[in-house]
């Protein structure tokens, strides 16, 4: 089996493509990340906000949060898909 090293050139057009395409989508991001703060406040409930904000805010596990609230760990882990998914069908159109 023959084996062909890389073209430098080819790694290089690959890099510029790279670098150029990553601007493509920085105004979408710009504009989930203004929407998202709204979307957290009108699309979710008290509970979910606060399981959202430990888990993400406050860097802590399902486990932790369980035992913090006193709930069950699958409890907490169908809340944050939950909110994940209000959250997604709430911001998949600002993209």
């Amino acid at each position: 089996m023959l084996h062909t090293p890389f073209d430098p050139m080819d790694l290089a057009s690959l890099a510029l493509w790279q670098q150029a395409d990553a601007d493509d989508n920085r105004q979408q991001i710009q504009r989930l990340l203004r929407n998202l703060p709204l979307a957290i406040e009108q699309e979710l409930t008290e509970h979910q906000r606060k399981v959202l904000r430990m888990r993400f805010s406050q860097n802590m596990t399902v486990t932790a949060i369980a035992l913090e609230l006193g709930l069950n760990k699958s409890t907490v882990s169908r809340t944050l898909a939950r909110c994940t998914e209000k959250l997604y069908r709430s911001l998949r159109y600002s993209l």
